[in-house]
């Protein structure tokens, strides 16, 4: 068995649910065409069959099939082989396991073909994105976090006008943090 397809960026199955959208709507673009065309025969046939040919055909198909199962009755008690009736049943067992096999494979194809036509279907602007953020967590993830050295050296090296925004800042909130709370003005309670 071969393994699913391998995407670094984008998982596997979004692609295969993009590519199978993908051909799912070029089917759906091409049924208006069958419909017609389904339309036309079938009028075709209606113009040309009558009801009384139909009930003949009809007639002669049951007499065929009941005869078959007689056949088939009369067959089946005469020839009970239990040897034979194993053997058969084996044979059988191998070709529906042979079968499932070819279908499995035939389904890891056809979800590799999906995954494909997904990855065409998305585009490479998605995977240029998905480039740029995986590149940035990379870089998150490895820059060390800075020194309280490294912060005090970085505010020393501002320029002196954010250096008095900053101690202005800092002063206003000194000062309000000792004004002394106000009073609220009370109302005596409404007497009857």
């Amino acid at each position: 068995m071969t393994s699913q397809p391998k995407t670094s960026r984008i998982p596997a199955p979004l692609y295969a649910a993009a590519g199978a959208g993908d051909l799912a709507y070029q089917q759906l673009r091409k049924l208006p065409a069958a419909v017609s065309e389904l339309r036309n025969r079938v009028a075709a046939d209606l113009s040309t069959v009558d009801g009384a040919e139909l009930r003949q055909k009809a007639t002669e198909t049951l007499r065929t099939a009941t005869a078959t199962a007689e056949n088939l009755r009369r067959r089946a008690a005469s020839d009970l082989d239990l040897s034979r009736l194993r053997e058969t049943a084996t044979r059988n067992a191998a070709v529906v396991v042979a079968s499932a096999q070819a279908a499995q494979e035939r389904a890891v194809t056809t979800y590799g073909a999906l995954v494909g036509r997904g990855e065409r279907v998305v585009g490479a602007g998605v995977l240029e994105a998905a480039d740029t953020v995986n590149t940035d967590i990379e870089t998150t993830e490895q820059a060390p976090a800075p020194t309280p050295a490294q912060l005090a050296e970085a505010a020393e090296d501002k320029p002196a006008a954010v250096t008095k925004r900053a101690t202005k800042a800092a002063g206003k909130s000194a000062s309000s943090a000792t004004k002394s709370p106000r009073a609220t003005k009370q109302t005596p309670p409404a007497h009857d």
